[in-house]
């Protein structure tokens, strides 16, 4: 049967693409587009301040990226790789003796505190007691080997400040787990759970995830690395619990990498050794980078209970055991 030639064609009313009016009008927008931002905001980027905000963030970023990476793929072969059962077994069958266990446990595994998210994620959806998990979310950026190399490094000839920093950061980690296994709530975490049929899936998934809230916190830590004036903290090294709890707040703000925090520690000579061992506590468990990945993983209710809880036990812990060792 053979098909009519009116057929062939479409008749008018289907409509057709006008692409070619509409292609003129899209280059002409492009091009204002490409010269409003040739004379408007090139003259702006030359700014002193803005180059110093695009440098830290592309610091803090570039810093941060291989330890989410390598945390994201912990994540994934834990979740592809490891036995349902086999974190139940390995750990203490009490969680309050678990929490210890695997706050210790962190001091094995190099990393920072972008990789400890992922893997206390993965950690928490394989059957992990939760309160053993935050411990070693907190312990393993603080008391890791390359951590504990890198302090001895900044502060030569000071090993109390290597043993004061590990034994501060692990009773910190041990007391907080404690504290969730205590007055914690299944409904406040939500470690989110995603099946994937492989590593690499598995893989591909977190890093996009963890990767843009990496970038929100990166944003906001640059911002406020150039908004806060320098004079502000000369000011207040003199009075000890102030400068603590100025300190405390600088490495939340900073969100500098815990492998980097012990230089710019070490260079706060105008501070107390108390003070700046609360700078390098407080900043591999509290930064602006961890919140926002720990929202994002875990979920807007856990992170406003687990981030305060956390800052007052980390600052207490360094206070105690720097009036002790320090």
């Amino acid at each position: 049967m053979s098909v009519p030639r009116t057929l062939e064609i479409p008749p008018d009313e289907w409509g057709r693409p006008r692409t070619g009016r509409q292609l003129p009008w899209l280059f002409l927008g492009i091009v204002a587009a490409l010269l409003a931002g040739r004379f408007l905001l090139a003259p702006q980027l030359t700014d002193p301040g803005l180059q110093t905000w695009a440098t830290i963030f592309v610091a803090i970023c570039v810093q941060a990226l291989p330890f989410l990476v390598f945390g994201v793929a912990l994540s994934a072969a834990i979740a592809a790789f490891v036995p349902e059962g086999f974190w139940t077994r390995a750990l203490p069958k009490r969680p309050a003796v678990a929490v210890p266990v695997a706050g210790l446990a962190g001091a094995v595994l190099p990393g920072c505190e972008c990789a400890s998210v992922p893997v206390a994620s993965g950690l928490i959806r394989k059957g992990v007691t939760p309160a053993a998990a935050l411990a070693f979310l907190l312990s393993s950026p603080a008391i890791n080997p390359v951590v504990l190399v890198a302090t001895a490094v900044a502060f030569p000839g000071e090993p109390l400040m290597v043993l004061a920093r590990f034994a501060a950061s692990l009773v910190a980690a041990v007391c907080v787990g404690w504290l969730w296994l205590r007055f914690g709530r299944s409904e406040w975490l939500r470690a989110r759970g995603h099946h994937h049929g492989s590593f690499l899936a598995a893989m591909r998934h977190d890093l996009l995830h963890a990767g843009g809230f990496l970038i929100v916190g990166g944003l906001a830590a640059a911002t406020l690395n150039v908004v806060v004036p320098r004079e502000w903290l000369t000011a207040v090294a003199g009075v000890p619990w102030l400068s603590v709890l100025v300190l405390a707040a600088l490495a939340v703000l900073l969100s500098i990498c815990s492998e980097a925090d012990a230089f710019v520690a070490a260079s706060l000579s105008a501070f107390s050794p108390t003070a700046r061992l609360a700078f390098m506590v407080v900043g591999p468990m509290v930064d602006l980078k961890l919140i926002a990945l720990q929202t994002g993983t875990f979920g807007r209710a856990f992170a406003a209970r687990f981030v305060p809880v956390t800052l007052a036990v980390a600052i207490t812990a360094s206070v105690l055991v720097g009036w002790i060792l320090l």
